[in-house]
Parts: structure tokens; C-alpha cells; sequence
């Protein structure tokens, strides 16, 4: 059988292998002046070496293994001949003071010295020599290290090098071999429900054909599992190779991870790993990486390797918990520790951001240049369309300007200068008192930012003091997001000036529609699957998360009795802000009494916001509170401690009746499951409109110039799909009975009853004189199911 052919660059060869020393998040800051001046010195050093010096020398070598070839390519930057002895020039620019540099840094000299044996292999020679050619970015002052190696020398050298690659790649082949056999007879875990057998069969298709797929499928169907099953069997049949479970939430997460080991019980053999964030894995109580004050940071490199080799191969689910554990061994940084990690896995379950967010994304995975046979599994992609308009916007105040400018005066003239220039710009955009606005563009600010960033990443690179650093860090971050995202303005954008509450000018740059962004992103890899409960209308959000137009769409129809739930349409109340007031409240505190009164179980009440939340509570304790009656309440400072202690309070059905007290949108409105008798009923008090603001106004204006409807895109789609998530809560499974309280006068209408999907059909309209009737005989019809 043909051996596998396995590549990789002597870059990522040489830094995998041989990285040692310390972490340190505070050094290596690079924008992308600094990258263009490094290709102009390289440049400017290879034409002065005259005409026999060589530049950008492709070479390349196989090594093979009784199982693999291993192929290390790369390009030499010089390859010239002197006293017929040839040499290898490995040229590297940066910022810090030459004086300061004793000894080239080890991966870039073993770099060089990969080209050299590669070079002396190809050409039988007995010796040749490395040199280092170091060049300071701004004074363009070069310092060189130049050594000599035989041919001995540098074959034990290399042959070390690769061996012990090799033993990574080695495992890899092993596992997957084993992964592929552990898939053929691979069966759907459980008895088909209706519509699941539907949705395997399309995103399968899907990913077999490279495709994107949307999925609307109701809550209960078993999207999770209907997406997982046929991924993994594609991926065993050579239709992909990684396998990336994107959340929006934390909760979803641990979903997907039950989905993987439900199929390892069943014989499936695959490694996954959950990504968690770095502040809730570092042992520190406050996140900073340098080897001053993390003892993990410290040393991390010279063990790292063994640590991940030892995990790696001696499990499949790598848990937050088993990393923190790993790492407390090996004395590493967690979170670094699991992006290494995720390098040899199977599938990856993580957060949208380490896709998509140009700060945060894996660049392992979706760096420039860098893609794969990825599938994509996005779960509650709906949350994507407007996760996505934030990860690709940025602002920036002229106040925060001014503060570092005042701040960093006796440090730096030049950024001093660069920032009062900047800070000018902004004022003439707001001379004329009008703060906020649309503008055509954002004119010469970004060049003058890019100036302010080079003065800054040259005072980082040899600080004064750690106090500079602490204190502009953060305003460093905010000037290169503005100007990464200001590359990214185009059609999709509105550049809009505002006054926030804190009184601080910003000029935003806001992302409208974030589906060209998404989709680049998405294109480094094969397949897509976008699927939730609440994809409606589906055109809508094909248009914020896709610009293909071969995508296509499934609406999978529920599988439960709608005989078990009962959807009632108060018509007779309202939540707008016209009507709001105290007899309004009480209305909506009487419903909610009502339809607590004709069962004892638990309820949830999801409001649009936590005034109009503690408004109707008042009311409600006050005229309608009984003594069988327990109320919680949902408050914004929870934690995850308070969070898991409310959910608790849902416990199954006794003699007493619980109202949770929530809000739309929020994290009881989605993506728990409260199945059984812990949640009977739901009442959604309003249509879930987001509030007005500029950017919602931006938003409505800039599709309405487009010839849509702006208040449906900026205001009605968003607030409906709040309004189909919460309701979803209360029917899960088919043993689930509950009632659904839609309470507002505008779900009569056209323009929302159009929202609704399929199975709402039967739904009811109600009043206040008639909804305890309704109810108590559909809880009559159902009480011998809820037994």
C-alpha cells in the first residue's frame, strides 16, 4: 500500500519542536505596519547582497518512515556562496535593540538550519554554513551571527528533529485508523423521531457535497444528534477531517459533548475537545500571562509538549476539568495547553469567536493562507447574525484618545504627536455639533491610527516601566481592532458618529450585514450546517449568514402531539410603551395568576426587559400573591453558581406552584431543558422589539435604502425569534404537557402571525374572561398524561 504523504512547513516544524522558555501574552505585539516593513527589509537586505545571492529558494525534503513519508518544505531567504562555502541567510526584522541581542533566537537559527541540510543533502556537501541576519524595523541597522556545521553535525541534528515529529504523525494515522473502523457500522443512536431521519439525511447530503445547509427544526427533534451522527460518519468515510460544534452559549456546549459520548457508548471511537474561555480556566485570580506573575507561564514551553502527548494519548473527551487537572501536572498554562491540544483532536466544541472573531479565532485553523476539510456544526445559529455584527464592528473615542495622548507624552513625542493628529480628525468631524451622524467615510483617520500603532508597538516592544504597559494595553487593542475592521468597510457597513451615556464621542464602524465576513471564514473549510429552533424566516437569516447561492434550507415539522400543548393569544393586553402603567401591569399579573391557578407545577414568565420584569412582579406579589405560590426572579449580576441554583428550583411537580420570573432573550430563554413536569407553561409578556438606538435605527435605515423593510430587519425578525426561543422552553420531549401565554395584542396581526411556524396553527385567541376556561379544560384533557 502507498505510504501517506504528511507535509509541513520548517516553520511550523521548528517552532512545534524545539519553542521552549517561558509565556508571555506581553511580548511579540505585532501590527501590520510592522509585518510590511519586515517584507521591505528583507527585500532591501536580498537585492543588497549583489547578483549571486539567491532569494526565496524553495526546498524541500521526504523522510520516510516504515508507515510515512514526512515532507518538510519551506523557502530559504538567501542561499549565497562565499570562499566556496556556501551559506544559508535566514533574515529576521524586529524592534528590539540589536545591542541587546546575544545570541540568535533557537527557532529561527534551527529554521536555517533545516534549509542547510535540506541544501547540503541535495548537493553532497560535507559543510555549509548558517548565518542569522537580524535587522532593526525603524533604524534598519543589521547585526549578523554566522556559523559553521559538517554534514554529520546537522543529519543527527535533523534526524532528532523529525523523529520526533514523526511520533506525533505516528499516533495521529494510528487513531484515525481505528476512528474509521469504530464508524462503519455505526448506527443513529436511538429510534428515529419524526423528522430527524429527514434532517440526517440533509445535512449528510450536505456535507458529502461540500454544501451549506440550513435546518429549522422545532425544539425536541434532536437537532444535536441529527447533526453530529451523519458529520461523524461522513468524516469516517473520508468527506472530512475535523469536526468543529460551534455554541453561543455554555450551556449548549455541554449538549453537544453528551451527543459524542452517547456515541462512544455505542462503539465510536473519537477524540474531542471543549474550548473553554481563558479566564475560567486560569489558575490565577487575574489573567495575566508572563512568567513574573503566573508560575504556569513560566517555563510552559519546555513542558508543554509532554503534556499534551500524554493526554492526548490516553483518552477521547478532554474536558475543562481534565485540562485543568493536565496542566496542574505539568505545571503549564490550561488554556494554552488546550489550543495545542486541539491541533490533534477529531472535533472541537467551542464558542463562535475561535471561528470567526478576528481577535480571537484559532489562526492554527484560519490563519491567512491556512484551511482544511472542515464541517461546521453551528447550534442556535440564529444568535450568529448578531454576534457577528459585533465581532466585525469597532469604535473608538476621541476621550479615550486624548487620555492616553495626555498619559504618554514624556514617553513617546512621536505618539504624542500621532495621537493629537487623530484627536483633531475626530473634532472636525464633530465640529459642526451634531453628534450623531452617517458618514461617507472615515478619511484619513486609520493612516493616522496606523502612524499612533507603530509608535506604540515600538514602546511596548522595550517599555519604561510595566505601568506604561498596564496602562495603554488596552487602548493598543482598541486602535488595531478600528483599523483591522476599517480594511473590512465596504457595502456592508455604515460609518456612524454617536454621544454615548458617558458623554464620550465615537466614531463606530458598524457591521450591518456580517455575511461576507462569516462566509470568508467559513470558506476555509468544506461543509456548513446551520440549524436551531428559530430560523424563521429562514430567507432572513440566509442573507446575515451566507452570501452563497447554491445553499438550501429544511424545515423539519415537530414530532409532538399538539394535542399536549396549548397556545393562547392574549389579546386584550399589551406591552407597549404607550400603554405602560398600572392597570396595564395588572392585567398582565392577573394572566399570569390565572394561568398559575388552574395547575400547581412550574411556569415561566419571560419579559422584554427587567423594568417592565420588577414592574408586574410588584403588582403581582401585591393583589395575587397565595401561599401555595413561589416566586424567583431572574436579576443581571447572576453568576453561574446563582444561575444553576434558579434552574434547581425546578424541581418535578409537588404540591406547590413556581413562577420563574425571566427575561426574553436571556439565559433561561433558551437552551435549558426543563423536561417533564419542571416547566408546564410559559407566558411571553410582548413581542421582544430590541430597545430603540442608533445603531437599531442605523440598521432600519440602511435596509430600508435597500428596498426592504428596516423595521422587520432591525426590530420585528430579532424580537420574534426572543419570542420563539422562550416558548420553546416548555415542550422538549413527547411526554412534555404545557400551555404558552402569548401576551400582546400585536400577535393578532399579520406581520407577526406570518413569523409563527407550522405547528402554531392551532393556536387560540383568548381574553381575560375566557383564559381560565381554556386552560382549565385543556389541563383537564390532559391530566391523565401528566400522571
Amino acid at each position: 500500500m502507498e505510504k501517506k504523504v504528511v507535509r509541513i512547513s520548517v516553520r511550523n516544524l521548528v517552532e512545534f519542536i524545539l519553542r521552549s522558555g517561558d509565556l508571555d501574552s506581553g511580548s511579540g505585539v505585532q501590527d501590520k505596519e510592522a509585518m510590511q516593513k519586515g517584507s521591505r527589509i528583507h527585500r532591501k537586505i536580498q537585492k543588497q547582497m549583489g547578483s549571486s545571492y539567491r532569494s526565496e529558494v524553495s526546498l524541500k525534503e521526504d523522510t520516510e518512515y516504515e508507515d510515512l513519508i514526512l515532507r518538510v518544505e519551506g523557502r530559504a531567504d538567501g542561499i549565497f556562496t562565499e570562499e566556496e562555502t556556501v551559506c544559508i541567510d535566514e533574515i529576521k526584522g524586529v524592534y528590539k535593540k540589536l545591542e541587546h541581542l546575544e545570541s540568535p533566537v533557537e527557532v529561527h537559527r534551527a529554521q536555517a538550519m533545516c534549509y542547510a541540510w535540506i541544501y547540503m543533502l541535495q548537493n553532497d556537501l560535507e559543510k555549509i554554513d548558517v548565518q542569522m541576519t537580524y535587522a532593526h524595523l525603524d533604524t534598519e541597522e543589521i547585526r549578523r551571527f554566522r556559523e559553521s556545521f559538517s554534514r554529520e553535525e546537522l543529519e543527527a541534528w535533523y534526524q532528532k528533529l523529525t523523529g520526533e515529529y514523526h511520533k506525533w504523525i505516528s499516533f495521529r494515522l494510528r487513531w484515525q485508523e481505528k476512528r474509521n473502523a469504530s464508524m462503519k457500522n455505526l448506527e443513529f443512536p436511538f429510534p428515529y423521531r419524526k423528522g430527524q431521519r429527514e434532517m440526517v439525511a440533509g445535512v449528510y447530503h450536505a456535507v458529502s457535497s461540500k454544501k451549506q445547509i440550513f435546518v429549522q427544526a422545532p425544539t425536541g427533534v434532536g437537532k444535536t444528534m441529527s447533526s453530529v451522527f451523519p458529520s461523524v460518519r461522513a468524516i469516517g468515510e473520508g468527506k472530512g477531517e475535523l469536526l468543529f460544534y460551534l455554541t453561543a452559549k455554555t450551556i449548549t456546549r455541554t449538549v453537544a459533548q453528551d451527543a459524542f459520548e452517547i456515541l462512544r457508548t455505542k462503539g465510536l471511537l473519537f477524540q474531542t475537545v471543549t474550548i473553554t474561555a481563558k479566564e475560567k480556566l486560569c489558575f490565577c485570580e487575574k489573567t495575566e500571562c508572563t512568567p513574573e506573575k503566573c508560575p504556569w507561564a513560566k517555563g510552559h514551553f519546555d513542558r508543554v509538549n509532554d503534556a499534551v502527548y500524554e493526554l492526548w494519548t490516553a483518552g477521547q473527551f478532554f474536558s475543562r476539568e481534565k485540562i485543568l487537572e493536565q496542566a496542574e501536572k505539568w505545571k503549564v498554562c490550561p488554556f494554552e495547553m488546550c489550543l495545542d491540544l486541539s491541533s490533534w483532536v477529531d472535533g472541537i466544541i467551542c464558542d463562535y469567536n475561535y471561528v470567526f472573531d478576528p481577535n480571537v479565532k484559532l489562526k492554527r485553523f484560519f490563519g491567512d493562507g491556512v484551511s482544511g476539510d472542515y464541517i461546521f456544526l453551528i447550534d442556535e445559529a440564529h444568535n450568529l447574525a448578531e454576534r457577528g455584527r459585533e465581532m466585525y464592528s469597532a469604535s473608538l473615542a476621541r476621550e479615550d484618545i486624548m487620555e492616553i495622548r495626555k498619559y504618554i507624552k514624556p514617553y513617546s513625542p512621536r505618539l504624542y504627536r500621532a495621537l493629537g493628529r487623530a484627536a483633531r480628525q475626530l473634532l472636525e468631524i464633530k465640529k459642526d455639533g451634531e453628534t450623531e451622524r452617517i458618514l461617507e467615510s472615515t478619511g484619513t483617520l486609520p493612516l493616522t491610527l496606523l502612524q499612533a500603532q507603530g509608535e506604540m508597538d515600538r514602546l511596548l516592544e522595550e517599555p519604561p516601566s510595566q505601568e506604561v504597559v498596564d496602562r495603554i494595553l488596552d487602548f493598543y487593542f482598541e486602535v488595531r481592532d478600528f483599523l483591522n475592521i476599517s480594511e473590512l468597510v465596504d457595502e456592508n457597513y455604515e460609518i456612524y458618529t454617536s454621544e454615548g451615556e458617558d458623554g464620550k464621542f465615537r466614531i463606530r464602524l458598524f457591521c450591518v450585514n456580517p455575511a461576507s465576513n462569516l462566509q470568508e471564514c467559513l470558506n476555509k473549510g468544506k461543509s456548513t450546517v446551520f440549524f436551531s429552533a428559530t430560523l424563521l424566516p429562514m430567507q432572513y437569516y440566509r442573507k446575515l449568514l451566507s452570501t452563497r447561492e447554491d445553499d438550501y434550507g429544511i424545515y423539519v415539522r415537530s414530532p409532538f402531539d399538539p394535542e399536549k400543548r396549548c397556545i393562547l393569544t392574549c389579546v386584550d393586553v399589551s406591552s407597549r410603551y404607550t400603554r405602560r402603567g398600572y392597570e396595564e401591569y395588572r392585567r398582565i399579573a392577573e394572566y399570569i395568576a390565572r394561568m398559575a391557578w388552574q395547575k400547581k407545577g412550574n411556569y415561566m414568565v419571560f419579559f422584554p426587559s427587567y423594568k417592565l420584569l420588577e414592574d408586574v412582579k410588584q403588582v403581582y406579589e401585591q393583589e395575587f400573591a397565595a401561599d401555595w405560590v413561589t416566586c424567583v426572579c431572574q436579576t443581571p449580576s447572576m453568576n453561574e453558581r446563582d444561575r444553576e441554583e434558579f434552574l434547581e428550583e425546578f424541581k418535578e411537580q409537588g404540591e406547590t406552584t413556581l413562577v420563574g420570573f425571566c427575561i426574553m432573550g436571556g439565559i433561561f430563554s433558551e437552551g435549558i431543558d426543563l423536561m417533564g413536569d419542571r416547566l408546564i407553561g410559559a407566558a411571553i409578556v410582548g413581542t421582544g422589539l430590541p430597545q430603540v438606538n442608533t445603531e437599531r435605527e442605523v440598521l432600519k435605515k440602511h435596509y430600508d435604502r435597500l428596498g426592504e423593510n428596516g423595521f422587520d430587519y432591525a426590530y420585528r425578525f430579532p424580537g420574534m425569534n426572543k419570542v420563539l426561543q422562550a416558548a420553546g422552553r416548555v415542550i422538549r420531549t413527547k411526554e412534555d404537557v404545557g400551555c404558552i401565554l402569548l401576551m400582546d395584542e400585536r400577535f393578532r396581526s399579520t406581520e407577526y402571525r406570518i413569523l409563527f411556524p407550522e405547528e402554531w396553527n392551532d393556536m387560540h385567541i383568548c381574553r381575560m374572561g375566557n383564559v381560565e376556561s381554556i386552560l382549565k379544560d385543556f389541563w383537564k384533557r390532559n391530566v391523565l398524561d401528566i400522571q
